[in-house]
């Protein structure tokens, strides 16, 4: 029986940045999903917080826990900031090439929420796809793409590997002396989101079935401003840098409404530009645009070039015209409970790295950019951990049956389009706990049905993010309550 050192689930920033700084001589095998360039770190374009230097740290943490509404883990957001530049610094002395400006240094940005420039970017807007691309590329183990991890084999605190779906029908078990989840968040299970495809929560419902503990998963943040009209369910993302930088929001009738909700208008936190679009549609009925008129063309270009052809492709023609925009869902702040050291909570020799996780780094609102940060310092964590600790699995031990899974059904596809309709409808940006209650009977009975592994496993997570929306009875952050009427 072939025994791994590692098993890493997830080929996004955390997944891939954990198997670089895994030694050469281990074995590794790292499972992907769909395709390797399938997940969130690919589509994010915005780029990487880091404290600018040592004075920077208690600046960078302040905003993290103001943005956080001072729900964060104070521990935790000390140790991201304190690991930041030298993570930053491991990143560029292996190769990571980071955009610099005339003068050859580092060029620092601003976004939404930080009180000042520290936002690090890589061709323009592309910064998550170049570091992707960087990692995969100092990737020297395994990757197993078209597998869809469907169980862990956990007793008595110890995972031993990992059960997976090869084909509709095919799976197979692999045994780890260390188990690394990293398979991100769950965007697939809301009707509208930025997320990648492949991120729709399974690993979180596998985590709920075995009774290890899931943390604040009503935390989900809506990006404000993405582009209306397109009849995809991802939804192109237009940056926060962009407002960072500039841009505007707008009705149609040139209106910038949001300083009528908050003083900092388009650079108020994510939650609050995202709850003021919804609301300021609700009660006008008026369109609502992201104008990008402060831009020069050539500068535009330059900066976001990505964003530039991208939607130039939709047959907008940047900086000259105004983009309909809606918020749609973006990011998990909840997810599996860890530990400092990047250990899923109670367990020996299982982590949970990247938006996975729940490290409390972001509260009840993510800083715009902490997310890749995060992935970065806390694969680093768990790898360090691990290779201290040492631990070491006897497969003989585990002696629970082997499940086989039925991976689809067909009454899922229905059940599926539900599910996303209830939670963008009901567990979205404005919550009221009547509707909560609703939805939460309605996933119960889909729970009772024959439906296939997959589908389970995505309403176990969509039950656990209603469910602590309706323990959570006073709006905090992104979790906003309207009370019933």
């Amino acid at each position: 029986m072939k025994i791994y050192d590692y098993v890493i689930i997830g080929t996004g920033v955390a997944g891939l940045n954990a198997a670089r700084l895994i030694p050469k001589d281990k074995k590794v095998l790292i499972l992907c999903k769909m395709s390797t360039w399938n997940c969130n770190t690919f589509w994010a374009q915005g780029g990487i917080a880091s404290a600018v230097d040592e004075n920077d740290i208690p600046i960078h943490i302040n905003d993290t826990l103001t943005a956080g509404v001072n729900y964060n883990d104070k521990k935790t957001v000390e140790l991201l900031s304190k690991k930041s530049i030298s993570t930053i610094k491991n990143l560029i002395a292996a190769g990571m090439k980071f955009d610099v400006n005339e003068k050859g240094e580092l060029a620092y940005t601003k976004e939404a929420a930080h009180s000042r420039n520290r936002i690090l970017h890589a061709d323009g807007d592309a910064t998550g796809r170049m570091m992707h691309v960087f990692l995969l590329e100092h990737c020297e183990h395994v990757i197993l793409t078209q597998s869809v991890v469907c169980d862990l084999l956990i007793k008595d605190d110890i995972c031993y590997g990992v059960q997976y779906f090869t084909s509709e029908t095919e799976q197979k078990v692999v045994y780890a002396h260390n188990t690394i989840i990293a398979s991100g968040g769950v965007g697939s299970i809301y009707r509208y989101h930025t997320n990648s495809t492949a991120n729709a929560g399974e690993v979180q419902g596998i985590i709920a079935e075995k009774g290890l503990p899931l943390k604040d998963m009503e935390m989900m943040q809506f990006h404000p401003t993405v582009v209306r009209g397109t009849n995809f369910a991802r939804k192109p993302l237009l940056s926060e840098a962009l407002r960072g930088e500039g841009a505007y929001i707008v009705d149609e009738n040139g209106y910038r409404f949001l300083f009528d909700y908050h003083k900092d208008g388009e650079l108020a936190p994510r939650d609050v530009v995202s709850r003021s679009i919804f609301d300021y549609n609700k009660k006008t009925g008026l369109g609502v645009f992201l104008s990008f008129e402060t831009f020069e063309k050539k500068a535009f270009k330059k900066r976001f070039p990505n964003i530039y052809s991208n939607l130039k492709e939709l047959g907008y023609e940047l900086p000259f015209e105004r983009v309909p925009i809606s918020p749609a869902f973006h990011y998990s702040m909840g997810g599996i409970e860890t530990t400092l050291e990047a250990k899923v909570k109670g367990m020996k020799n299982l982590y949970a790295i990247g938006e996975v996780a729940c490290t409390g780094v972001h509260g009840a609102n993510r800083l715009a950019s902490n997310s890749l940060l995060e992935g970065l310092v806390f694969s680093e964590i768990a790898v360090e951990t691990s290779l201290k600790e040492n631990f070491k699995i006897n497969p003989e031990n585990y002696d629970k049956p082997i499940i086989t899974y039925v991976r689809n059904k067909e009454i899922d596809k229905d059940i599926k389009d539900n599910l996303r309709e209830i939670m963008w409808t009901h567990a979205g940006i404005v919550r009221e706990p009547k509707n909560l209650e609703k939805s939460l009977e309605i996933i119960e009975g889909y729970l009772k049905q024959n439906v296939g592994r997959l589908l389970f496993l995505r309403l176990l997570t969509a039950k656990s993010i209603l469910k602590s929306a309706l323990e959570r009875k006073k709006s905090l952050g992104a979790h906003y309550i309207k009370e019933n009427e």
